[in-house]
């Protein structure tokens, strides 16, 4: 927190911060001390079902093949399975989906939560519960919900490989 200071300090001699931004700034600064040791004494409520990994998140993009080879020449991400309308692109022990949209808008399709000791079963009993709604009623392996939201969710295993249509 001191550097922070000492270089807004030297903002604040260079011209690049004003007195109003300065004295903004160091009481957000001195506001957020004061709030973390608060905030990390009090631990999360056990979770029914415990998300290990970010498995993947999947795009629609107007453009399959341009936006595929983009993130493969510039993050280096190899083509792990490909149809006509999905590319699925390696980051790790995770992937990047991207799929042909049927609009010039680009957006996030969906994001997916590898969860330890995945049961699909209990997951859609819970889900009902709350009165959310799933994709699939039937699948062991994985399925798609929407949260509270309206972002749509899929759950399964952490090593949940993807699979293209």
């Amino acid at each position: 927190m001191i550097d922070t200071i000492e270089r807004m300090i030297g903002e604040l001699e260079c011209g690049k911060l004003t007195r109003r931004q300065f004295a903004v700034s160091l009481a957000t600064l001195a506001a957020g001390a004061f709030a973390a040791p608060t905030a990390l004494a009090s631990s999360p409520p056990p979770a029914a079902f415990r998300a290990v990994s970010l498995n993947h998140v999947t795009v629609r993009v107007p453009d399959l093949h341009r936006t595929s080879r983009f993130y493969q020449q510039f993050f280096g991400m190899p083509l792990r399975q490909q149809s006509a309308t999905v590319h699925i692109l390696g980051v790790g022990n995770s992937f990047f989906g991207i799929e042909q949209g049927q609009s010039q808008t680009s957006t996030v399709d969906h994001y997916d939560f590898g969860i330890a000791n995945f049961n699909a079963d209990e997951v859609r009993a819970r889900l009902s519960e709350l009165n959310l709604k799933f994709s699939d009623k039937t699948s062991k392996e994985s399925f798609k919900f929407y949260d509270p939201d309206g972002f749509q969710v899929q759950v399964n295993a952490p090593d949940y490989i993807g699979h293209v249509s």
